[in-house]
């Protein structure tokens, strides 16, 4: 089968390898879509995310869908021939958090794509991935598997809303208007959020994110002002959401905070953190939460793709076939031009 494997930085490669055989309880999938996530590009620009470095060949990819080429012969809630979005994480179902209902923080999971550990937990981005059946959510046929592959992210969106608490009739403001921030956005909407205010330094990303329900959206690098209007005072946002990746986005979090507001971190924080202001967690009395991939709103996310309940057509900027991967690649690193690219098979 045709694999897109990681060596190193800048050294993506499309092999050729052997197809894995299938237990009783898994499931053979012919991948159709792979969204390019931020993880995967660092992964290919850096040959690193964070701590996690690569040590090995790694297939990225845990945005996906396809479908079903084979079952084992315990499985009964698939069959050959159904699509199905996939959902990225294997958890262990026995260790502590998995069972206090945080299998996010699994000690044993199997996530797509990640160098986390050692031997590394290969991706989806190849032609064939064999999983467990219970990672199989079905789609109907209405909905692409460009669209389907949207499951992934749209989880993190919904969790880390769902981590904020209540955001009825409440303002909102999310910083980072790259596709995770885009869906947390959608997903505060549906939270019944009044207002969603949108901040980045690209235009054209915050253009996207005025089509899919942005009540309001500011170019912090063009308008600064704007930032310092919200944090005047006290500051007068009920919730807001770094999805940015940045300090300079957690501070404005921070400034633009009520007291007694709450700021979840999305992102993964890079850079200096010399110049964000963490005293005002105390001085506000902020609630600050930490939201890492998701618990079990991976089924809700693929639910809400499937009945049309939130339209992210227009997040998708491009599908490109696996054969042309490196454009791909350089396509979704491009924020001016790019929302979501997907890599299809």
């Amino acid at each position: 089968m045709l694999n897109c494997t990681i060596h190193g930085a800048k050294d993506l490669r499309l092999e050729q390898q052997p197809a894995e055989a299938i237990g009783p309880t898994q499931v053979r999938v012919g991948v159709k879509a792979v969204g390019i996530c931020g993880s995967d590009l660092h992964y290919y620009r850096h040959g690193r995310v964070g701590d996690f470095v690569i040590r090995e060949p790694l297939t990225p990819g845990h945005e996906a869908s396809g479908q079903v080429l084979e079952v084992g012969a315990a499985v009964a809630t698939v069959k050959p021939g159904d699509r199905v979005a996939l959902d990225p994480a294997r958890t262990c179902g026995v260790c502590r958090y998995c069972r206090q209902g945080d299998s996010n923080h699994c000690e044993a999971v199997h996530f797509f794509g990640s160098a986390s550990r050692y031997p590394h937990m290969q991706g989806a981005m190849r032609e064939q991935v064999v999983v467990e059946a219970r990672q199989c959510v079905p789609v109907p046929d209405s909905l692409p598997f460009e669209l389907a592959a949207f499951g992934e992210p749209l989880a993190v969106a919904l969790h880390a809303v769902r981590s904020a608490g209540s955001l009825l009739g409440k303002t909102a403001m999310v910083v980072g208007a790259g596709p995770i921030g885009a869906l947390v956005l959608m997903a505060a909407r549906l939270a019944g959020a009044s207002q969603v205010i949108v901040v980045d330094i690209v235009d054209q990303t915050l253009a996207a994110c005025a089509r899919v329900g942005a009540t309001r959206t500011i170019n912090a690098a063009a308008d600064p002002g704007a930032l310092d209007a919200l944090a005047a005072g006290k500051g007068s946002v009920d919730v807001c959401f770094e999805a940015s990746g940045s300090y300079a986005g957690l501070a404005s979090c921070l400034r633009a905070a009520r007291p007694r507001g709450v700021v979840v971190t999305v992102g993964t924080l890079g850079g200096s953190s010399e110049h964000c202001p963490f005293n005002l967690i105390m001085v506000k009395s902020l609630s600050c939460i930490g939201s890492f991939r998701f618990v079990d709103e991976y089924a809700m996310a693929v639910d809400c793709l499937s009945r049309g309940v939130l339209d992210v057509s227009a997040l998708l900027t491009a599908a490109v076939p696996a054969a042309r991967v490196h454009d791909a690649f350089a396509l979704a690193a491009d924020r001016r031009q790019a929302m979501k690219v997907m890599v299809t098979f």
